[in-house]
């Protein structure tokens, strides 16, 4: 995991300016998720469930987590979790220690969904 690091979204005038996302000061390269999955070629979005914000759930996730794998598997669920819900038009910051929550509780709900745990199960 990446422990200390600051992700940090400015949002862009869509006429002219993409949006933004800084790592630690450094703009988030979106190469290597586009390489994987290519849903917005155009750039990084949030708040809404569209391609952007898509992107740049993979792209943090991929920052962020030092498997690739895990990442594919948990981007979309990232997506909707946190990514749709930041005010479009407003900056942001997520902290490493925030995502590492979210991951936890995400990583938590998939194994419980894929051990069946749950009382319709148990018939």
């Amino acid at each position: 995991m990446s422990a200390g690091k600051v992700y940090v979204g400015i949002p862009g005038n869509l006429a002219t300016d993409p949006a933004i996302v800084m790592v630690n000061g450094t703009p988030l390269d979106p190469a290597p998720s586009l390489k994987l999955r290519n849903h917005s070629p155009t750039g990084f979005a949030w708040g809404y469930a569209g391609s952007g914000p898509a992107q740049l759930s993979l792209a943090i996730l991929l920052d962020y987590l030092p498997s690739e794998a895990t990442a594919l598997e948990l981007y979309q669920l990232f997506k909707w979790a946190v990514i749709a819900r930041l005010k479009g038009d407003a900056p942001w910051v997520l902290t490493a220690e925030q995502i590492q929550h979210v991951l936890q509780c995400l990583l938590r709900d998939l194994q419980s969904t894929k051990t069946g745990s749950g009382a319709a199960d148990e018939r």
